[in-house]
């Protein structure tokens, strides 16, 4: 692998510069990532640990399908890395990615959706004592999204790979020789 191809690219080395500083809160860090922002999403609540979130993802020209309701694809990007993310909080030190991601379209997303998250003691008891004993865990959080009556119009399964800085697989292509951050 070349030299380049494992640099980071700029607005990753600016987003880590940021985050570094705590410039900006991770709220206002998240509603300006990029493909965040021009899904004009909006963090109505979160924890210094990521522990509870709930953020708005308005429904809108964009976000509309033909249909009338929400498209799937603006609900999976912005569910995708969320408990990731908060287990990258929680357990610093390591490599957090999803692994894989579920989502079950029970209801048609006919207003703004909220995302609700929440990470549940037992489960992050449960992962520190796998993490202890292996070195890794691959945990699978459940969440969703809920309309504004409150009902819930999407599931969510999301499962997040956590392993050791550094750690790499054999992947095609192959992963970066410095690991998964």
């Amino acid at each position: 692998m070349s030299a380049a191809a494992s640099k980071p690219r700029l607005m990753q080395r600016f987003l880590r510069f940021m985050s570094d500083r705590r410039v900006l809160s991770d709220a206002r860090m998240l509603e300006l990532y990029p493909p965040f922002w021009f899904m004009r999403i909006k963090v109505l609540e979160m924890d210094r640990d990521w522990r509870h979130v709930r953020i708005r993802l308005p429904l809108n020209g964009i976000s509309r399908n033909p249909g009338g309701v929400m498209f799937g694809g603006f609900q999976a990007a912005l569910a995708d890395p969320i408990a990731a993310l908060a287990c990258a909080r929680i357990f610093p030190g390591y490599s957090t990615w999803t692994r894989g991601l579920s989502v079950d379209f029970e209801l048609g997303g006919s207003t703004d959706l909220e995302l609700r998250f929440e990470f549940p003691i037992e489960l992050e008891s449960s992962i520190r004592d796998a993490l202890a004993r292996d070195q890794r865990a691959t945990p699978s959080f459940e969440y969703g999204f809920y309309l504004s009556d409150g009902r819930r119009c999407t599931r969510i399964v999301n499962t997040v790979a956590i392993r050791p800085r550094g750690y790499s697989r054999a992947t095609t292509p192959p992963a970066p020789e410095t690991g998964v951050d």
